[in-house]
């Protein structure tokens, strides 16, 4: 029997991505319930129509797909099994939901979790996204999924409330792996975006002007346009601790499969040398503060040995 159409959705997880997503659902026309660790946080989702729930389990039983947006593993299974967490529901509520868990994890973690909850009852997803913040708001995320056919397709019309595309890769864990593989190279672009940028200072070109003159070419991306005006400026957000996790789940992959990684092993040690030196804000643009404030001196290869 046909499943009947998503009508009720909740979302859990209101950060900076997190909240945007949510507006999208309940833009879209879907009837949205939300949850958060901080209740203050749902206020402006709350002021324009959303309700706001207790707790995760008691938005598991009202709801037909329910988002999942934290920041890590820990964070997933203390709203998933944890006390009052969306796994204590009970089978009569788990039976029909989907959970689509948009968080970036280790694709053993989330097979591990997918293979609980599916034991307690519900249907699991994992589909990380790739877009920040801006890319939430203006419905253009690109979302990697992992899990059985007919669940993502459940999840399909409300994940693309804010998405460009959604691509199903395979079982659990799928889309996680392919959010690693796509992190290496957003890493890796604006790694050496910082490298150039500085170089171009050195030459003693217009920095702000340079990533405009890239636009169009074989260098522009769009690591440049939402990372060059933040580097150029110094006003750097985003979680350093959040890049430096992610990079630590690819090279534990690259460790698992024995893919050799020479340059994202670098790149992971650029942002292990960033968190040594107290910086938490910045992302993955980040990097260009080892360049501004020259704690790369000496460190790279000579330019005589390339």
């Amino acid at each position: 029997m046909e499943s009947a159409p998503v009508r009720r959705v909740g979302f859990a997880g209101l950060g900076v991505i997190g909240i945007e997503m949510a507006r999208r659902i309940l833009q879209a026309g879907f009837e949205l319930e939300v949850w958060n660790r901080s209740a203050d946080k749902a206020a402006p989702l709350v002021a324009l129509g959303a309700t706001l729930a207790a707790t995760p389990a008691a938005l598991a039983r009202s709801v037909d797909v329910l988002c999942l947006c934290v920041t890590d593993a820990h964070a997933v299974e203390q709203v998933v099994f944890g006390d009052d967490g969306i796994a204590t529901a009970g089978p009569a509520s788990l039976r029909d939901l989907v959970v689509a868990d948009h968080s970036t994890l280790h694709p053993a973690a989330t097979r591990s979790i997918a293979a609980r909850f599916h034991a307690a009852g519900g249907a699991w997803v994992d589909a990380p996204v790739t877009g920040g913040p801006s890319g939430a708001q203006q419905g253009a995320l690109a979302v990697f999924a992992g899990g059985e056919p007919r669940h993502v397709e459940r999840v399909r019309p409300v994940v693309m409330s804010f998405a460009r595309q959604m691509t199903h890769l395979g079982p659990a864990g799928s889309g996680q792996a392919a959010k690693a593989c796509n992190q290496m190279v957003s890493f890796g672009t604006a790694a050496v975006l910082a490298e150039a940028l500085n170089l171009a200072l050195k030459l003693g070109l217009d920095v702000a002007r340079l990533p405009q003159a890239m636009e169009g070419g074989l260098a522009d991306s769009a690591v440049l346009r939402r990372y060059a005006p933040a580097m150029v400026s110094g006003e750097l957000t985003g979680s350093a601790r959040t890049a430096l996790k992610d990079l630590e789940i690819i090279i534990d992959l690259g460790r698992e499969t024995g893919s050799p990684m020479p340059l994202t092993g670098l790149l992971a040690s650029l942002h292990r040398m960033l968190a040594s030196q107290g910086h938490f804000m910045g992302g993955m643009a980040g990097v260009i503060r080892l360049y501004a404030e020259g704690a790369l001196t000496g460190a790279a290869v000579d330019p005589g040995d390339a």
